[in-house]
């Protein structure tokens, strides 16, 4: 279970000046959180794209103080560069990595904008997911006429900004904010010096395709194969291959590996070889699982195997260490921001857990060790379905065994995500707790925070058994038709998932006791209940099969 995690991608005016690029990175840097991956500077542009990343809130806050600075530093009535532009801050981006939806992150984006029109007083067009009417979609129809025909633009009724007034401001510009895909830069590798044969497929790959003539000498467009794929082939002295250079526009219309099969195909075709690929810049954690679940499911294999594991065979598959190591804490967007406070127990290894769960202090506590045996239970069912997967004479069930596993895994990263949620939960009410009750007005906000903080810590634990309790299907199906070695796995996974849901409704009840709302507490106490109690039927109804499989066995 990975936090929500956006990119921005704000370009500025500016590209000599490195004083004032580090004074605007300087402000984006200044939020907790934000972590800054690139800053890149072009001087015959006069312009520079900022790249970084963070939370929702964080990622507002600090695109915010970077349309600030470049307001105060740059005056667009003196900028001149080839790069299309209309604003000091020109266009400001905002792409979903993790964990959020594009429908969400088009609401941030809006909301940025918003907040730059209302209190800079700068004029603001939304575009791409974020526009508000389908002629603002495209980011050209925003800036035709660029900064010099802006005042004029302003005056037409039409081009009423988003936000913002419809005034021209000499200084700054407008600025055109949005949401839109994560685009990848990935290049493919040829066994080949020929820029013309590279040429060649990338014409053959890339949505745009080829200008060709047909029979009456007319010059018509034949379309590649891959949608949102733009495409060049050329020589890379430094290599000494020729490579297809890529843009992949929307990688959840074309995939890297999609990308990469097709090139494969288009070369082989051309009697050209592939050998292998390079990421320019950073790429989504789920880019590259997608990619290792493709490739293991062409294999017949089972994808339910860890994250680890899945960026392993993506890169091999890939060839992504052909002309340079591929570091995932370096390329994995989710990687390079690092674990996060929010992830601190999960990141520790089985001895550590231990002796922190051991020490004087209260967190963590039941509610984390209950997730956590979920997670090893569930892992249990999910050995056995990778097992049964592989298992000699079992070929045609890999399928079956691997959907099981994958889904295993869903609920595995849950309950691991839910580990360090409750500790979290339990920390929040200590927080709540400290805050000052010196006067009515303070009494009376610090009991509402307890109330609060108190609500959530029995959410998360409930969450747990709900999560926990979808793992029962997994192990029954394992101790019943699974790989009959395994049997006592499963069997044992469900021991444990069981004593997950037992230790999570105990943290449900003593921590509704101190709730005023009743009516929330008994809801969720019956609810409870239920899961309890079918949790243990289940439990008892698995170790029965398990022990007729055990007899018939012998």
């Amino acid at each position: 279970m990975y936090k929500q995690i956006i990119e921005c991608v704000p370009n500025f005016s500016e590209g000599r000046d490195m004083g004032i690029i580090r004074q605007i990175t300087a402000s984006v840097e200044s939020v907790d959180g934000i972590k800054l991956l690139g800053v890149d500077p072009g001087k015959d542009t006069n312009r520079t794209v900022v790249t970084f990343v963070g939370e929702p809130n964080q990622i507002v806050e600090a695109a915010f103080l970077a349309v600030k600075k470049a307001a105060e530093l740059i005056d667009m009535s003196k900028h001149h560069g080839e790069h299309p532009r209309m604003g000091a801050t020109d266009v400001c981006p905002l792409v979903p990595v993790s964990g959020i939806s594009m429908e969400e992150t088009a609401v941030y984006a809006r909301r940025l904008a918003q907040r730059i029109g209302d209190e800079l007083q700068i004029p603001v067009f939304c575009y791409e997911n974020a526009a508000f009417e389908e002629k603002r979609r495209n980011l050209a129809n925003i800036r035709e006429g660029e900064y010099e025909g802006l005042k004029k633009k302003l005056e037409d009724p039409s081009w009423k900004p988003d936000f913002g007034p419809a005034v021209f401001n000499a200084r700054t510009g407008a600025t055109a904010v949005g949401a839109r895909d994560f685009l990848v830069a990935f290049n493919v590798n040829l066994n080949t010096t020929s820029t013309r044969r590279a040429n060649a497929i990338a014409f053959d790959v890339r949505e745009k395709g080829r200008n060709i003539k047909n029979d009456k000498g007319e010059i018509i467009s034949v379309p590649g194969t891959l949608k949102c794929v733009k495409a060049i082939g050329w020589y890379i002295e430094e290599y000494g291959v020729a490579q297809i250079s890529m843009n992949l526009t929307n990688i959840s219309v074309t995939p890297v590996h999609i990308a990469f099969d097709e090139v494969c195909r288009a070369a082989e075709k051309r009697g050209i070889r592939v050998t292998g690929s390079e990421l320019v810049g950073l790429i989504p954690l789920k880019a590259m699982l997608d990619a290792g679940r493709y490739f293991l499911l062409k294999q017949q294999r089972s994808a339910g195997v860890s994250d680890e594991e899945l960026i392993n065979i993506a890169v091999k598959s890939l060839g992504l260490n052909d002309i340079t190591p591929f570091k995932a804490d370096e390329k994995i967007i989710e990687y390079v921001m690092g674990p996060g406070e929010n992830k601190k127990l999960v990141s520790m290894n089985l001895r550590s857990f231990m002796n922190e769960t051991a020490s004087e202090s209260p967190a963590p506590g039941g509610g984390s060790v209950s997730a956590y045996m979920g997670a090893l239970g569930t892992a249990l069912g999910t050995m056995v379905a990778n097992i049964s997967s592989h298992k000699r004479g079992w070929d045609d069930r890999w399928k079956e065994f691997s959907d099981y596993a994958e889904k295993g895994r869903e609920i595995q990263n849950s309950l691991l995500g839910l580990v360090d949620e409750d500790t979290a939960a339990f920390n929040a009410i200590l927080d709540a707790f400290r805050l000052p009750k010196n006067t009515d007005d303070e009494k009376k906000i610090r009991k509402a925070a307890v109330e609060g903080a108190t609500k959530y810590a029995t959410l998360v634990p409930f969450r747990v058994m709900e999560t926990a309790f979808e793992a029962f299907p997994l192990l029954k199906e394992m101790v019943s038709n699974g790989n009959p070695g395994s049997v006592t796995d499963a069997a044992v996974g469900a021991i444990a998932v069981n004593s997950c849901i037992r230790g999570a409704f105990l943290n449900v009840k003593i921590n509704a006791a101190g709730l005023e709302d009743r009516e929330f507490v008994n809801d969720l106490l019956k609810k409870g209940a239920v899961i309890e109690r079918n949790s243990g039927d289940l439990e008892q109804e698995i170790l029965n099969i398990t022990e007729s499989r055990i007899r018939k066995d012998k």
